[in-house]
């Protein structure tokens, strides 16, 4: 049995489809391969090569099964499937400095872009003269926007920078959706109002998630810690200060559990239960067996390539081999080791208490997926 991998270049970020059966990856360059499952194997179906720089994010839609890239060129597209060939649709995001994350809303009728430029472009498809707009959100913002997340309500954008600060925007947009109505965060909400700004999180924010009720705020930050926003008790802040490496990526994974990854190389669980209570729970990773035979002449020139050294006993006593950068929904994990992961949280509820079981699945990615997925 062999790790699945997508070779040795570092995997920058991923998305699945609304059935997982694809997966659009980018190996740290300025290319989308889309990758279709065919059995137990994956096959590379198609690349995307419109961007000339490297890719630093890609988002896609469930239901309108529309891909959406950015890139360091400062650019933005938009793919549709026509013909079985994915076309690309130029977005006029007008920024002046590289695209650093986007995300599509839960609604689809929109998506959020961040950027070096200090700013947050909210675009969205103008059917008169059929192309993708954009209306900046500037307020406050001081430096690159690192992450971002919609609430449910498919009108709060949350982003967090590395001003070291995190902050709740409002990104409605009268032409194409109704008034929304009142929130946790606040009930005013024309476009690019601010209704939080936690000033001060230690460190670069790097990921940011609401919880599935969007009544909280889960943020990661570079001072390794986590910290947890709570709107439906005073936007009250509680912090925690981890002893481990910085986190790179956070996901709401129920409404009370929380998952988190980062340079450690392994994902690990933690638990809100309101204000002030705020805890680790458990590191979701089995050991690795590694052999304690001779080291191989491919394996040494592979130690050098990935970790910069020939010693074998290097070896991280976990599946990835290098930094976590990104997690999606179904739990899986990329990392700068070219590798990938797929894992699953399940939550079984026992005479009333809610028990939470999370299990790594086999890596070998093929049968992960069969196994999770088919």
């Amino acid at each position: 049995m062999s790790l699945y991998s997508f070779g040795l270049e570092p995997l920058s970020c991923h998305a699945w489809n609304k059935d997982k059966t694809q997966l659009a990856v980018s190996p740290n360059n300025n290319v989308v391969s889309i990758y279709q499952k065919n059995g137990k194997e994956w096959d590379k179906t198609q690349e995307l090569t419109e961007h000339s720089g490297r890719i630093t994010g890609i988002d896609w839609a469930p239901e309108s099964n529309r891909i959406v890239t950015c890139a360091s060129d400062r650019n933005a597209y938009v793919w549709s499937l026509k013909d079985g060939v994915w076309k690309p649709t130029l977005v006029l995001v007008r920024i002046n400095r590289a695209a650093t994350c986007v995300k599509w809303s839960p609604l689809e009728n929109k998506f959020a872009l961040g950027s070096a430029a200090r700013l947050i472009s909210v675009c969205y498809f103008e059917k008169e003269n059929d192309w993708w707009l954009s209306k900046h959100i500037k307020k406050a913002i001081r430096s690159t926007v690192l992450s971002l997340d919609w609430h449910p309500n498919n009108i709060l954008l949350a982003a967090g920078s590395s001003d070291l600060d995190c902050r709740v925007f409002s990104a409605y947009i009268k032409d194409i959706e109704d008034k929304p109505g009142p929130t946790a965060w606040g009930a005013k909400m024309p476009f690019g109002e601010l209704l939080l700004e936690q000033k001060d999180c230690g460190g670069w924010v790097h990921s940011v998630s609401f919880s599935p009720s969007g009544d909280q705020l889960a943020l990661v930050t570079h001072s390794s810690s986590l910290v947890v926003v709570d709107a439906a008790h005073g936007k009250e802040a509680t912090p925690l200060t981890t002893d481990r490496l910085p986190l790179m990526s956070v996901l709401y994974v129920s409404p009370t559990e929380i998952v988190a990854a980062g340079h450690d190389c392994v994902p690990y669980q933690f638990s809100y239960q309101g204000p002030g209570q705020l805890s680790f729970v458990k590191k979701l990773d089995i050991p690795k067996q590694a052999s304690k035979g001779s080291m191989s002449a491919m394996q040494h020139f592979r130690n050098l390539d990935k970790r910069a050294t020939d010693d074998d006993m290097n070896d991280l006593n976990a599946l990835h081999q290098n930094s976590i950068t990104a997690r999606i929904e179904k739990y899986s994990s990329v990392s700068l080791d070219g590798a990938m992961v797929v894992w699953e949280f399940k939550v079984t509820v026992i005479k009333g208490c809610l028990v939470h079981r999370t299990a790594v699945s086999k890596y070998v990615i093929c049968c992960v997926l069969d196994t999770i997925f088919g």
